[in-house]
Protein backbone atom coordinates (compact mmCIF):
# COMPACT_ATOMS: atom_id res chain seq x y z
CA UNK A 1 0.00 0.00 0.00
CA UNK A 2 1.76 3.87 -0.66
CA UNK A 3 2.30 5.75 2.04
CA UNK A 4 -0.11 8.28 0.14
CA UNK A 5 -2.97 5.51 0.27
CA UNK A 6 -2.11 4.89 4.13
CA UNK A 7 -2.46 8.33 5.30
CA UNK A 8 -5.74 8.78 3.68
CA UNK A 9 -7.60 5.24 4.96
CA UNK A 10 -5.69 6.93 8.36
CA UNK A 11 -7.61 10.33 7.74
CA UNK A 12 -11.24 8.82 6.81
CA UNK A 13 -13.87 10.79 8.48
CA UNK A 14 -16.78 8.97 9.99
CA UNK A 15 -20.22 9.13 7.95
CA UNK A 16 -22.36 11.88 9.41
CA UNK A 17 -25.04 9.44 11.02
CA UNK A 18 -21.81 8.20 13.05
CA UNK A 19 -20.79 11.53 14.35
CA UNK A 20 -21.54 11.61 18.06
CA UNK A 21 -24.42 14.41 18.61
CA UNK A 22 -22.67 17.62 19.60
CA UNK A 23 -24.02 19.26 22.56
CA UNK A 24 -24.54 23.05 22.25
CA UNK A 25 -24.14 25.11 25.42
CA UNK A 26 -27.30 26.16 26.74
CA UNK A 27 -28.26 29.79 26.41
CA UNK A 28 -30.69 31.61 28.47
CA UNK A 29 -34.12 33.04 26.74
CA UNK A 30 -33.68 35.66 25.04
CA UNK A 31 -36.04 38.35 25.06
CA UNK A 32 -38.41 37.55 22.68
CA UNK A 33 -39.56 34.15 24.43
CA UNK A 34 -39.36 36.01 27.95
CA UNK A 35 -42.57 37.80 27.12
CA UNK A 36 -43.75 41.28 26.47
CA UNK A 37 -43.62 41.98 30.55
CA UNK A 38 -39.92 41.40 29.70
CA UNK A 39 -39.75 43.66 27.07
CA UNK A 40 -41.54 46.35 29.02
CA UNK A 41 -39.10 45.95 32.05
CA UNK A 42 -35.97 46.29 29.91
CA UNK A 43 -37.06 49.49 28.32
CA UNK A 44 -38.02 50.76 31.73
CA UNK A 45 -34.59 50.07 32.81
CA UNK A 46 -32.85 51.83 29.92
CA UNK A 47 -35.08 54.32 30.81
CA UNK A 48 -33.69 54.88 34.72
CA UNK A 49 -30.02 54.34 33.72
CA UNK A 50 -30.94 57.38 30.77
CA UNK A 51 -32.15 59.36 33.63
CA UNK A 52 -29.48 58.13 36.89
CA UNK A 53 -26.41 58.93 33.89
CA UNK A 54 -27.89 62.50 33.75
CA UNK A 55 -28.05 62.73 37.32
CA UNK A 56 -24.39 61.68 37.54
CA UNK A 57 -23.00 63.99 34.95
CA UNK A 58 -26.14 67.13 35.55
CA UNK A 59 -27.86 66.84 38.53
CA UNK A 60 -25.33 66.04 41.18
CA UNK A 61 -22.36 68.78 40.19
CA UNK A 62 -25.41 71.07 40.08
CA UNK A 63 -27.50 70.40 42.94
CA UNK A 64 -24.51 70.62 45.34
CA UNK A 65 -23.23 73.74 43.99
CA UNK A 66 -26.78 75.21 44.02
CA UNK A 67 -26.40 73.78 47.79
CA UNK A 68 -22.99 75.23 48.22
CA UNK A 69 -23.91 78.84 46.90
CA UNK A 70 -27.08 79.20 49.27
CA UNK A 71 -24.39 78.53 52.45
CA UNK A 72 -22.20 81.13 51.14
CA UNK A 73 -23.23 84.64 52.86
CA UNK A 74 -21.65 87.54 51.65
CA UNK A 75 -19.22 88.87 48.57
CA UNK A 76 -15.81 86.88 50.81
CA UNK A 77 -15.49 83.00 50.06
CA UNK A 78 -15.39 80.62 52.95
CA UNK A 79 -13.76 77.56 53.05
CA UNK A 80 -16.63 75.17 54.23
CA UNK A 81 -18.90 75.54 50.79
CA UNK A 82 -15.82 74.40 49.03
CA UNK A 83 -15.36 71.30 50.96
CA UNK A 84 -18.99 70.69 50.77
CA UNK A 85 -18.91 70.42 47.09
CA UNK A 86 -15.20 68.79 47.08
CA UNK A 87 -16.40 65.82 49.44
CA UNK A 88 -20.00 65.88 48.47
CA UNK A 89 -20.17 65.69 44.92
CA UNK A 90 -17.93 62.22 44.45
CA UNK A 91 -20.00 60.87 47.23
CA UNK A 92 -23.09 61.23 45.17
CA UNK A 93 -21.41 60.63 41.93
CA UNK A 94 -20.09 56.70 43.63
CA UNK A 95 -23.47 56.39 44.75
CA UNK A 96 -25.53 57.10 42.04
CA UNK A 97 -22.44 55.07 39.68
CA UNK A 98 -23.36 51.99 42.00
CA UNK A 99 -27.14 52.46 41.41
CA UNK A 100 -26.34 52.80 37.50
CA UNK A 101 -24.36 49.38 38.37
CA UNK A 102 -27.40 47.51 40.17
CA UNK A 103 -29.79 48.44 37.36
CA UNK A 104 -27.52 47.02 34.43
CA UNK A 105 -27.02 43.83 36.55
CA UNK A 106 -31.07 43.86 36.81
CA UNK A 107 -31.32 44.41 32.88
CA UNK A 108 -28.86 42.13 32.35
CA UNK A 109 -30.92 39.71 34.18
CA UNK A 110 -34.40 40.76 32.91
CA UNK A 111 -33.39 40.17 29.23
CA UNK A 112 -30.63 37.20 29.64
CA UNK A 113 -27.95 39.26 27.79
CA UNK A 114 -24.60 37.73 29.47
CA UNK A 115 -22.23 40.52 28.49
CA UNK A 116 -19.35 37.41 28.91
CA UNK A 117 -20.43 35.54 25.87
CA UNK A 118 -20.33 39.03 23.82
CA UNK A 119 -16.95 40.25 23.58
CA UNK A 120 -17.01 43.32 21.66
CA UNK A 121 -13.50 44.95 21.39
CA UNK A 122 -13.93 48.87 22.80
CA UNK A 123 -12.23 51.32 20.28
CA UNK A 124 -10.12 52.77 23.16
CA UNK A 125 -9.14 49.73 24.86
CA UNK A 126 -7.16 48.16 21.72
CA UNK A 127 -3.48 48.34 21.51
CA UNK A 128 -2.83 50.76 17.99
CA UNK A 129 -0.79 47.65 16.82
CA UNK A 130 -3.70 45.30 17.62
CA UNK A 131 -1.60 42.73 19.40
CA UNK A 132 -3.98 42.34 22.47
CA UNK A 133 -8.17 41.63 22.49
CA UNK A 134 -9.92 43.62 25.06
CA UNK A 135 -11.06 41.73 28.09
CA UNK A 136 -13.75 44.25 28.47
CA UNK A 137 -17.37 43.57 27.83
CA UNK A 138 -19.59 46.29 26.44
CA UNK A 139 -22.79 46.78 27.97
CA UNK A 140 -25.94 48.65 27.72
CA UNK A 141 -25.14 51.39 30.51
CA UNK A 142 -21.57 51.66 28.77
CA UNK A 143 -23.31 52.49 25.89
CA UNK A 144 -25.49 54.81 27.96
CA UNK A 145 -22.78 56.31 29.49
CA UNK A 146 -21.01 57.07 26.55
CA UNK A 147 -24.02 58.60 24.16
CA UNK A 148 -24.74 60.95 27.79
CA UNK A 149 -21.07 61.96 28.20
CA UNK A 150 -20.89 62.69 24.58
CA UNK A 151 -24.64 64.70 24.50
CA UNK A 152 -22.98 66.93 27.54
CA UNK A 153 -20.39 67.77 26.34
CA UNK A 154 -22.04 68.98 22.82
CA UNK A 155 -24.26 70.85 25.01
CA UNK A 156 -22.19 72.18 27.31
CA UNK A 157 -19.87 73.15 24.24
CA UNK A 158 -23.39 75.14 22.51
CA UNK A 159 -23.58 76.69 25.66
CA UNK A 160 -20.34 78.06 26.07
CA UNK A 161 -19.81 78.95 22.79
CA UNK A 162 -23.59 80.74 21.79
CA UNK A 163 -25.21 81.42 25.16
CA UNK A 164 -22.91 82.19 27.66
CA UNK A 165 -21.70 85.84 26.99
CA UNK A 166 -25.30 86.39 26.88
CA UNK A 167 -26.19 85.90 30.71
CA UNK A 168 -22.08 87.20 31.59
CA UNK A 169 -21.89 90.11 29.56
CA UNK A 170 -18.34 91.49 29.89
CA UNK A 171 -17.66 95.31 31.32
Amino acid sequence: MPARARIQSQRRVAPPSQDPPRHEPSRPAGLRERGAGAVTGAASLVVLMAVGSVALWIGAPLSWLWLASRLQHGPNPSFGPYLLVAFGMPTTMFIIGKGLAALDRAFADVTGYDPIEQRVPLPWLKSMRGERVSGRRRTVLDVIMIVSVTVALVVGAIWFLFFAHLSNPLP
